[in-house]
């Protein structure tokens, strides 16, 4: 198993999981996203996330281990990509992997996604996927502005 990543559908007992992932701090500064308190976290999941017929998302495995999810829905028009990976599991391939097995699940192109412009970890990830950037934009942060890039996969 050792270093395999694969995917799978999302299990309930993967949840709070993905929950303690979001709450860590160097996390959401990477992602420029606020960790949200549990009632929001699972009425998001509930609601937006797996009640939602045109979302995907996947449980990502590394070694046999949740190391976070990935998922596409679409949002104004466009078909968006995002996913979060916990921290112990940064700098070892985990989310490139996951994303390029995930580009063979969802084929709807063009595909984007928004990342804060100093996740530069996340951004080569994309990168490397085929993604590049198509435009640089400032949107509205907890408490200031955040520098975001869009990418896109033709």
């Amino acid at each position: 198993m050792g270093n395999e990543v694969r995917l799978r559908d999302v299990e309930p007992d993967d949840l709070p999981i993905f929950y303690e992932h979001q709450l860590d701090a160097d996390a959401t500064r990477m992602a420029a996203f606020p960790a949200r308190d549990r009632a929001t976290f699972d009425a998001h999941w509930a609601t937006n996330v797996l009640g939602n017929p045109a979302a995907v998302t996947q449980t990502i495995l590394a070694g046999g281990q949740v190391a976070g999810h990935i998922g596409s829905w679409p949002q104004d028009g466009v078909r968006l990509v995002g996913y979060w990976i916990g921290k112990e599991h940064w700098g070892k391939g985990v989310a490139t992997r996951a994303l390029a097995a995930f580009l063979h699940l969802v084929t709807e192109r063009p595909l984007r996604a928004h990342v804060a412009e100093h996740n530069v970890g996340s951004i080569r990830v994309l990168e490397k996927c085929g993604f590049n950037v198509e435009r640089a934009e400032s949107v509205a942060g907890v408490g200031e502005d955040v520098a975001e890039l869009v990418l896109v996969l033709r």
